[in-house]
């Protein structure tokens, strides 16, 4: 299996996948909940014997003159409203326009999130990211700091961070198609699915990298394309056996976890697969591009 000669034909199947995403994000942004724009969280249970939708609901809000962010439906007519932020009477009108018309409601959670709050969560996701970043280019450039020369241990670092900005963007892009046409808004489980997938992606990508280091003293005479190849060959099998465990658990949650986290998990999957992907055909590849260009 020859892999670095079909690297181009990889990394186009990534453009492929990137720049739609981009092209929304770059268009539509990204749908902020209430974490990062402050607002209001508000989530009922309504009797079970009334038949009620999402635009009942919707125009019921509206009518006591709140705007409406999104409203879920979690099923057994339970509703998950976020909304611009309201004070405790504004919630008690409306909790009180929905016993008129319903009989039974429930309140089953009530949180308001400042926009000063909702800033600094932002300030602090970008933060996390870009450090993380840096630690991993170090890290690995310190792991490998005894790699045969002429090869340098810091391209291995970049090019781990490469196939990591490649995830995030992957699962930033989607997200953000997904909220233009489904509404589908983030939160701070969202930076949380971030940060795993970069952990996930780093960590694939060095499983790689260590048979590379650890080919390049065996076949020392080898052309460089040639004992990456061979080092992807190697660990190909381990790399997608331990992403399709994950994988499968990911869809036993996705199926049964529930309403509350079904966006944190489809992140999670979108940056798996991705993750798995580029630590097999794009990081390395990139590699070779990097010492035939240099």
């Amino acid at each position: 299996m020859n892999i670095i000669k079909n690297k181009y034909w990889f990394f186009l199947i990534s453009g492929l996948v990137i720049v739609p995403g981009l092209y929304g994000l770059i268009r539509w942004g990204i749908r902020p909940g209430i974490d990062f724009t402050g607002g209001t969280l508000l989530e009922f249970k309504i009797n079970p014997q009334q038949t009620v939708n999402n635009n009942e609901i919707r125009q019921l809000v509206n009518g006591q003159n709140i705007e409406v962010g999104s409203i879920q439906s979690t099923g057994g007519n339970e509703f998950i409203l976020r909304l611009k932020p309201i004070t405790k009477e504004e919630k008690e009108k409306l909790t009180s326009a929905m016993i008129d018309k319903y009989g039974q409601v429930d309140e089953e959670r009530y949180e308001t999130v400042g926009p000063t709050v909702g800033k600094e969560t932002t300030e602090n996701a970008i933060k996390a990211v870009v450090v993380a970043s840096v630690a991993i280019i170090g890290y690995i450039a310190l792991a490998f700091r005894k790699i045969p020369k002429p090869y340098s241990s810091w391209k291995f670092g970049v090019a781990a961070v490469v196939a990591l900005i490649h995830d995030v963007l992957v699962v930033i892009g989607i997200f953000s198609l997904l909220g233009h046409f489904y509404h589908v808004e983030i939160d701070g489980l969202f930076i949380t699915a971030l940060l795993t997938v970069m952990g996930f992606s780093v960590h694939d990508t060095i499983v790689v990298f260590d048979r590379i280091r650890e080919n390049l003293r065996k076949m020392g005479g080898a052309p460089f394309a040639q004992i990456v190849n061979d080092s992807i060959v190697q660990t190909l099998t381990r790399s997608l056996s331990t992403s399709l465990t994950v994988l499968f658990t990911l869809f036993a949650l996705l199926l049964f976890g529930g309403e509350s986290i079904r966006w944190f998990v489809v992140a999670l999957l979108v940056g798996i697969a991705s993750g798995t992907f580029s630590s097999i055909f794009n990081a390395a590849p990139f590699l070779v591009v990097w010492d035939e260009i240099s």
